[in-house]
């Protein structure tokens, strides 16, 4: 499981009732986290497929083995993300 913190970026899948502009055959959208709530419950605000802004509160963070939902939206980590917390990748340093 990755801690979700302030400022870091998820994947967002719209759900049902989702007013910006989708990206399109099951393409998410970038999303920064706004207010964590729990480990599965988040605050985000984000850019839909025109680059116009959108927000969302309340949207379930899929973690580990965790099922999405298909009647709400939610989010993922990115899979550089996920490979990284298990290991499977070195993070990327920066001087």
């Amino acid at each position: 499981m990755i801690e979700p913190t302030v400022g870091r970026v998820v994947l967002f899948h719209p759900g049902p009732g989702f007013t910006g502009c989708p990206a399109g055959g099951g393409i998410p959208l970038p999303a920064l986290i706004c207010r964590v709530w729990s480990d599965t419950c988040i605050n985000v605000g984000g850019f839909d497929a025109n680059g116009a802004p959108f927000s969302a509160t309340s949207v379930y963070l899929v973690q580990d083995d965790g099922a999405a939902p298909a009647t709400q939206h939610w989010c993922e980590w990115m899979p550089y993300q996920k490979a990284v917390a298990s290991g499977q990748q070195a993070p990327t340093l920066h001087a």
